[in-house]
């Protein structure tokens, strides 16, 4: 463990405390109430995840093109099909973040689920650059029929015939999922990398797996993880640790993941004016975490240390700080001028 970065330990204990936290202010908000936060969500993940897998487009172009139909750039027709099918998959994922045990079938997730966010994310792109070698039956949302070549870490996908009964399997896996003694993340990272292993689709497994990830989050009331490009490596190395049983790597990049979500877009719109939140759910990209210790620790920013042993503080009293720190300048008045748009 690095200079001043947490134990994964800690992490998973900070994960835990935020999320009890956040169900304290009423849980995540429902897509209808709050469609800014997850477009913003939206973008991000679209973006990183496709991008893992190779696709081009910059955070930029991802924006245009979904909030606003835009193709700019000049990428290949392939990669804005690719980002506009896992965009659409996530928006449905999304809607599903709503009260804990009110899925419609009962169950965490089911296999007919799982073969429609299969087929919402890659039948775009199929449609103009399927498989060269698949079969009219291995189109988006059918198994595969073809074997898989060995991973760069040795593990081989099982062979296709048995694809179905380890699928039901997995399925079994996941809705037993809060028997598991785990953490959160480090139970999700386990049927992740089952899910890679197993490798169900001829393509699309990568985009699928994660957000089949996310589906079973925001079911359980957690905020989706984003994998970004910055974090494919790791995440790579993570995944093969996984399939020799080590799943505590990417347990750990997962919950990261969620606390960053959990902070940047879900708590400062969730906690009132009032409301102490740790410094990350105030931070902007003009007012940066460092610079609210900063603040802090001169006692210009008003904070107090909450439960979780984090300084926490409250919009009123950002606010506040503001107000005296550009009094008598021409700076922003407010600050909704320097939150992230």
């Amino acid at each position: 463990m690095s200079r001043g970065r947490k134990s994964r330990a800690a992490i998973h204990q900070r994960l835990a405390f935020e999320v009890v936290e956040l169900r304290r202010f009423g849980g995540l908000p429902s897509p209808i109430e709050a469609e800014g936060i997850w477009n913003e969500i939206w973008y991000s993940e679209a973006h990183g995840s496709t991008a893992i897998e190779g696709n081009t487009l910059v955070l930029k172009e991802v924006e245009a093109l979904l909030r606003e139909g835009k193709a700019i750039g000049d990428k290949q027709l392939k990669d804005y099909l690719e980002v506009q099918g896992y965009a659409e998959a996530a928006r449905w994922i999304y809607g599903q973040a709503i009260k804990a045990d009110s899925w419609d079938s009962g169950m965490l997730l089911t296999l007919q689920e799982v073969r429609h966010v299969h087929y919402l994310a890659m039948e775009p792109v199929w449609k103009v650059a399927p498989h060269p070698n698949a079969y009219d039956t291995e189109s988006p949302g059918n198994w595969r029929q073809h074997n898989i070549h060995p991973f760069d870490s040795g593990m081989t996908p099982p062979d296709h015939t048995q694809v179905q009964a380890l699928m039901t399997r997995w399925i079994d896996e996941v809705c037993v999922f809060r028997d598991d003694p785990a953490p959160i993340a480090e139970a999700v990272a386990k049927r992740h990398a089952a899910f890679e292993r197993i490798h169900p689709f001829l393509d699309g497994n990568g985009r699928t797996g994660r957000l089949l990830m996310n589906l079973i989050l925001v079911r359980l009331g957690y905020p989706p993880a984003i994998i970004h490009k910055r974090d494919r490596v790791r995440y790579l190395r993570a995944l093969q640790k996984a399939d020799h049983a080590d799943t505590g790597p990417l347990g750990e990049l997962i919950a990261r993941a969620i606390i960053d979500n959990l902070m940047r877009f879900i708590l400062p719109a969730v906690a009132g004016p009032v409301k102490l939140v740790p410094l990350e759910a105030l931070a902007t990209e003009a007012l940066s975490v460092k610079a609210l210790r900063k603040a802090a620790e001169r006692g210009r920013l008003r904070v107090v240390r909450g439960e979780a042993g984090t300084l926490v503080s409250s919009r009123q009293w950002l606010d506040i700080y503001l107000a005296s720190r550009y009094r008598g300048q021409r700076q922003p008045q407010s600050r909704e001028q320097l939150v992230r748009h």
